[in-house]
């Protein structure tokens, strides 16, 4: 077993190596430039919400009360009628990338520091690269990757954003992976 405190320095570099990974797919490869459309009518459509005071959440349209109400002959005339969707508004105002990315590198080393806690506990010091390289890499790929699953399952995310986003996560827990085993302590 190895301890957290003692992963201390491969839980930090391996966030800023996700965090560089995922800058260099963002914003040199332009893997996820079409991940997003344009809404035919936009101006139009923003105008509507902001008449009705739609305020920053996730929506789902058309949505019914209830589970009972689902199945009504109502709802389901809408639903064949469409659109059909969901929704996500956030705050009015131009982004604030540098939160975003600020937040984005604390959930990475959250991450691995599940990834040291999973790889510690099962992994003893001394363990051969490869070895802790495939424990770390498989908890790493299940927060980065497997994530994004429920978009396309639930949210109707395209199958194929997601495939993206899995390649991604594949990505993250490469550096993942090749950190920690690089790192692991060696036995006693």
């Amino acid at each position: 077993m190895v301890s957290i405190a003692a992963l201390w320095l491969p839980i930090l570099l391996s966030g800023v190596a996700v965090f560089v990974v995922s800058s260099i797919i963002h914003m040199l490869i332009p893997l996820h430039k079409g991940d997003y459309q344009k809404v035919a009518g936009e101006e139009e459509m923003r105008a509507t919400m902001r008449t009705h005071g739609v305020k920053p959440g996730q929506y789902m349209f058309p949505c019914a009360d209830s589970m009972k109400d689902c199945a009504t002959p109502e709802h389901v005339a809408k639903l064949n009628e469409g659109p059909v969707g969901t929704l996500v508004v956030i705050q009015n105002g131009p982004v604030n990338m540098g939160k975003m990315l600020g937040i984005w590198f604390a959930f990475s080393v959250v991450v691995s520091v599940f990834v040291a806690y999973l790889t510690g506990v099962t992994t003893a010091p001394g363990t051969e690269f490869i070895e802790v390289f495939r424990r770390a890499g498989t908890v790493a790929f299940i927060a980065y990757g497997l994530s994004n699953v429920t978009d396309s399952i639930w949210k109707g995310v395209s199958w194929g954003i997601t495939a993206k986003f899995l390649f991604d996560g594949l990505l993250y827990a490469l550096a993942t992976g090749a950190l920690f085993a690089a790192m692991w302590p060696a036995a006693a």
